[in-house]
């Protein structure tokens, strides 16, 4: 994930036919572009559906592909725009769903031209495509899910926010008809890392850059990124502090500020020890 989402940025505006951006395209847009990607796949074979605003392309059975678009890709997008986010991508979107890690290896280099860093799945901006081993589970397809629909809405956001959400819902579910952050694996590190007096100051993971928190640490910043999250969500305060973030986020870019008034927290290393006292009380599973 985090070797693909550190390219992020380099995402471009690039409209398909040179049509207006996603909102406005129709079904016969998607149409042309399920009818291009089978043109480039004619000799294998893929199940393709249409989900706005993605395209879902399969290699299981196509009942299951269907299966995954509608109730996995389609709840996904209906329930964080409607927490987070106004605007679809820019672009119609490609999510391959590879049966398993041997056809998820073998697509990615012949389609691709890929190595995958990850065993799960990542989000080329170069390829406009979430490439993904769906034998896996779907967390880590909602998780990529986030990530053109925050570009496409926050482009500023920095990289602790961008994958503290994203890897919220690696592991998620539905409450009171909203979409819900689970406790998932990442947990037991980010455990023994509070153990050891490890984990950084929340005031050094907000202005973290790309390089730093992709590059070092990134076991622990994906950790605390994603339970900072799940703080939030808890208290009830996830989807205020997005907006407010996004409101502010030319005067304050690292979103510190910002989590500190949600927080109504003065003294944030006080709350760093509340918030690592609340995780160590958490379990998986």
């Amino acid at each position: 994930m985090g070797k693909a989402l550190f390219f992020l940025g380099l995402l471009s505006c690039f409209c398909l036919n040179g049509q207006a951006r996603s909102g406005d395209f129709v079904d016969s847009d998607y149409e042309q572009h399920i009818l291009r990607l089978k043109n480039r796949v004619s000799d294998r074979v893929f199940t393709f559906v249409a989900q706005k605003p993605f395209v879902v392309i399969g290699d299981e059975q196509a009942p299951v592909v269907r299966k995954r678009a509608t109730g996995t890709v389609g709840w996904a997008v209906e329930k964080l725009k409607a927490e987070y986010f106004k605007n679809d991508p820019e672009d119609i979107l490609d999510i391959w769903l590879f049966k398993d890690g041997a056809s998820y290896r073998k697509h990615a280099k012949e389609l691709f031209g890929d190595s995958p860093g990850t065993p799960f799945g990542y989000y080329s901006p170069s390829h406009k495509a979430l490439i993904m081993n769906i034998e896996t589970g779907g967390g880590t397809l909602v998780h990529e899910i986030v990530h053109p629909f925050m570009h496409a809405n926050f482009p500023e956001c920095p990289p602790w926010f961008n994958e503290g959400l994203g890897s919220l819902y690696e592991q998620c579910g539905e409450k009171n008809g909203r979409i819900y952050g689970t406790t998932n694996w990442r947990l037991e590190g980010l455990k023994k890392e509070i153990r050891a007096g490890l984990v950084p100051s929340f005031e050094t993971l907000t202005s973290a850059s790309e390089d730093q928190f992709y590059r070092k640490d990134r076991g622990t910043n994906y950790g605390q990124a994603r339970y900072l999250c799940y703080y939030l969500q808890e208290k009830g305060l996830l989807t205020r502090f997005y907006h407010e973030f996004h409101a502010r986020r030319k005067s304050d870019p690292t979103g510190f500020k910002t989590l500190k008034g949600v927080l109504n927290e003065g003294d944030m290393e006080a709350f760093q020890r509340k918030w690592e006292a609340f995780v160590l009380e958490l379990h998986f599973p």
